[in-house]
Formats: structure tokens, C-alpha cells, sequence
């Protein structure tokens, strides 16, 4: 989070999901993950960083772009739904939109943010990614649903965004999780 261009980072742990963990950074740009300062990190791992990282499997590892951001605050469970579709990208967030709109204005929702991946561009081969030993999944599509609790989530499950609901509007390969926040830093924070 005190590199240039990153605002917030999260780590959340799974209640329901695979992996065990779900961590994502937010940036101003997407250009910010390619920078000179974030490679220079990437490539001179911390001691912590070395003994911890070469234990991670089944990494996934995404660039993304967000296409649509509702809420405001964050919540301290999120589903995580990785998707790919066969679908025009227009036509996909189409086909997702009155769901997503419902979603959004549910109780206990306080953000919904959907992220289109952008396979095959962080494909720099640096220290850290040695360390894991396996290249990383990516994930074509990204929705993360926040709430305040987990029941939001349980609901929209079974009653909002269902599966079949996914699979009508041409979401192929879902892969869901819901995670408990366990912990969030801001570069406003930091600074203090």
C-alpha cells in the first residue's frame, strides 16, 4: 500500500470457498501494478515474503479493470463469483445488469463491483513468482459482492444471483467464495 498508485489493500479469510485466502489490492490505474517501483518490490521479496510466499498453491493472480462500481464503505464479508463467458463484453454486462442492479439496492449490500481481467498481461516472470514455483490462475471476469454480514450474501445465493441466473446470462466456469474480511489497510491510514 506504500507504493505509488495503491490505494488499499485487503485480506480476507474463506467462510464457504476456495482458496483459503482472498487478497486484492486497489490501485488509481492499472498501469500502477506495471510500475518501475511495484516490479522493483516484486523482484526483492522481504524475508517474511521469502519464507511465506513458497507455501502459497493454487494462486490466482489478475490484473483488472473495473466495470461497474456500486456502494459505498466496504463490507466485512464479500463473495468472490471468477467467471468467463462466451459473450461480447457489452452483451455479458448486459445480460447481468438487472441482477446486479437488485443486488446493489439489497439489504445489508453495500457494494458491488464488477472486474473484467485482463488475461495474459501480468506475465513478467519475477523473484516472487519463482517463489510459488507454478505460474498463476487468472480470471476473465470478477464480481465482488459486499455485505455486512454473511446473510446478504446467503440470500442473494439462493434469491437474486443464483446459478441458473449466472448460466442465463452466459456466465460459463463460475467458481464462488465468500470470505470474511480479516484485514484492511489504506494508504490514508498508513500515512498517519
Amino acid at each position: 500500500v506504500s507504493l505509488p498508485g495503491f490505494e488499499r489493500g485487503r485480506r480476507y479469510r474463506a467462510v464457504d470457498g476456495h482458496p483459503t485466502f482472498f487478497n486484492f489490492y486497489e490501485t488509481q490505474s492499472v498501469a500502477d501494478l506495471e510500475s518501475p517501483a511495484y516490479k522493483d518490490r516484486l523482484n526483492n521479496p522481504t524475508p517474511w515474503t521469502l519464507a511465506t510466499v513458497k507455501q502459497f498453491t493454487d494462486t490466482s493472480r489478475t490484473l483488472c479493470d473495473v466495470v461497474i462500481s456500486r456502494g459505498t464503505g466496504q463490507g466485512t464479508f464479500v463473495e468472490t463469483v471468477a467467471m468467463e463467458t462466451s459473450l461480447a463484453d457489452d452483451a455479458f454486462v448486459q445480460g447481468l445488469g438487472d441482477a446486479l442492479h437488485r443486488l446493489a439496492s439489497s439489504s445489508g449490500i453495500v457494494g458491488l463491483h464488477l472486474l473484467r481481467g485482463r488475461i495474459g498481461q501480468d506475465q513478467a516472470v519475477t523473484e516472487e513468482k519463482k517463489l510459488r514455483g507454478v505460474p498463476d490462475q487468472e480470471v476473465a471476469w470478477l464480481l465482488l459482492i459486499e455485505a455486512i454480514d454473511l446473510d446478504p450474501l446467503t440470500l442473494a445465493r439462493k434469491e437474486t444471483l443464483t446459478d441458473k441466473l449466472l448460466d442465463e446470462s452466459g456466465a460459463t466456469h463460475c467458481k464462488r467464495g465468500i470470505y470474511q474480511l480479516q484485514y484492511a489497510l489504506s494508504k490514508d491510514e498508513l500515512q498517519r
